[in-house]
């Protein structure tokens, strides 16, 4: 009888690594619910930079006025 033939395997990444341990310790409404609320700071990041970054746009044309 032959032994069957071996496959190498890719590492796990740390992210696939921190998914697993995740999926096991959570239920699948937490990890929802987590994504969700990682995506909705990440938005509101976005929409900070983008009030910064308009400010400055309006406080230089301000300044080209004077």
């Amino acid at each position: 009888m032959q032994a069957a033939p071996v496959r190498a395997t890719a590492i796990p990444s740390f992210t696939d690594a921190l998914r697993a341990v995740e999926s096991l310790l959570m239920s699948s409404g937490q990890r929802t619910a987590r994504r969700n609320a990682w995506t909705s700071v990440l938005e509101d990041r976005r929409r900070a930079k983008d009030r910064v970054e308009a400010q400055q746009v309006l406080e230089k044309a301000i300044g080209a006025r004077l």
